[in-house]
């Protein structure tokens, strides 16, 4: 817009002042004083443009967003926080967000909670996350945990690493087409109960009874390795546990009742007490087989199941999915490909048991 240019009032009949510069001819001036009038003439020009063009290369580079990531875990949210946890399952997923390019602080933070071995607090964390309103959340498989974000949140998308029964909970539709806010990777660990349970009987084939240790949330667990057992016409003696406080009784049991070995059905209540538990079955000389591998490095037997560390490691392809825009609903959950026999012969010496050489060749791993 054109600036009007201002002149003082005139009395009528007088001649207006001239207020105009002289005139000046360019080729008149001086070399210097050329060169000082194009370098402010330069100067203001660049002054303008410069206020002219910035606000909007400013709106032209919004700041990147941090995403929040919650995640729900049955053990210590202390191992759980910062860049570098100490937990193996949250280092897990996040070694593996950083093989995608992703840099903890200036991509995304994590909102780890906890529940510290107690199920109970399942649901008051999962709704704790949801408040926070964190853009999604990778949770345990465990079926407390899932049922709990379940009943929280229909829309926040949700990566299960490890889940045990996905489809039999209600969680998706189906594998291929999960259809709601879940998503992420089986465990498979019904469908292999009945081959753990096979794995035991090859290792103590007189074993009988075979205890099995469980929490209330395992019954589909239970209900497969009794049906497995009502096949082979193998003896079981269930025993049901509600809190950590009720494991050593339940071993009392199983050594009343002359159990051979134990099945150890995997479940959050379980996972804090691994060393616990291994410790109870090497005391009462127990063969004691589990579905996950730390179990054993903590002390177990053996184990069989999927890596559950690479598991939480593959989650992350999920959230790098969702979090540039894919549906969780659109994205088929995964199954494990690969089970691993993990053998350790400290504990068995400690029992006094041999492996047999056919299980021995077997195994993925055995530790010594």
């Amino acid at each position: 817009m054109a600036i009007a240019e201002w002149r003082p009032p005139v009395s009528p009949g007088e001649p207006a002042p001239d207020f105009s510069l002289p005139a000046v001819e360019f080729g008149a001036l001086a070399s210097g004083e050329r060169s000082r009038l194009m370098h402010r003439r330069t100067l203001i020009g660049s002054l303008i443009f410069g206020a002219l063009v910035a606000p909007g290369a400013a709106c032209a580079q919004p700041a990147r967003k941090v995403f929040r990531i919650g995640i729900l875990n049955p053990g210590m949210t202390s191992v759980m926080v910062g860049p570098q946890p100490r937990g193996h399952f949250t280092g897990a997923l996040l070694r593996g967000l950083r093989q995608l390019g992703y840099v903890y602080g200036e991509h995304f933070v994590t909102e780890p909670r906890g529940a510290e071995g107690r199920p109970e607090r399942y649901p008051a964390l999962a709704a704790e996350l949801v408040r926070l309103q964190v853009d999604l959340i990778v949770l345990a498989g465990h079926t407390p945990a899932t049922q709990a974000a379940k009943e929280v949140t229909s829309t926040i998308p949700i990566v299960m690493a490890g889940a045990e029964d996905p489809v039999g909970q209600g969680l998706v539709q189906s594998l291929g087409h999960p259809g709601g806010n879940f998503t992420g990777l089986s465990l498979q660990a019904v469908e292999t109960t009945g081959k753990r349970l096979e794995l035991l009987k090859e290792l103590v084939p007189a074993a009988s009874p075979v205890a099995v240790l469980r929490d209330r949330p395992s019954l589909p667990f239970w209900q497969a390795a009794e049906a497995a057992g009502r096949t082979r016409g193998w003896k079981l003696l269930p025993l049901e546990i509600r809190h950590a406080g009720e494991i050593e009784g339940a071993f009392k049991t199983a050594i009343a009742a002359r159990a051979g070995a134990l099945l150890v059905i995997s479940g959050a209540l379980f996972e804090e007490q691994a060393r616990r538990i291994a410790e109870l079955a090497a005391k009462a000389r127990l063969p004691a087989m589990y579905g996950l591998r730390f179990y054993v490095e903590a002390g177990g037997l053996l184990s069989y199941g999927a890596d559950l560390i690479e598991i939480w490691r593959r989650a992350a392809v999920f959230v790098d999915k969702i979090l540039k825009g894919a549906k969780p609903g659109d994205l088929p959950v995964e199954q494990p490909t690969k089970f691993e026999l993990v053998i350790n012969l400290k504990a068995a010496q400690s029992i006094g048991l041999t492996i047999p050489q056919s299980l021995l060749l077997r195994a993925d791993q055995v530790i010594e």
